[in-house]
């Protein structure tokens, strides 16, 4: 059984933004609700069911952070991916 937590990094399975990297911001019993700082803000995260998403990183502390600190995780991560 796969754990969703706020501040882990996810990437979309499903749907027209298929493999997009998103920051998981909350959590509820049906959905996780994401944020990549650009199209979907911290005001106005996406909302995906738990089956669409697919977690590729540990936690990260998300406290305090604004919209360009998600993206500069986000950013960070790709580069070491590659």
């Amino acid at each position: 059984m796969v754990v969703y937590e706020t501040g882990m990094l996810a990437r979309s399975k499903a749907g027209h933004d298929k493999a997009q990297m998103y920051i998981i911001t909350r959590v509820d019993d049906t959905y996780v609700y994401l944020a990549d700082g650009r199209i979907r803000t911290l005001d106005h995260p996406k909302r995906k069911k738990r089956m669409h998403v697919q977690i590729v990183h540990t936690k990260y502390n998300i406290e305090g952070l604004d919209d360009a600190g998600i993206r500069k995780i986000i950013k960070d991560w790709m580069k070491e991916e590659k």
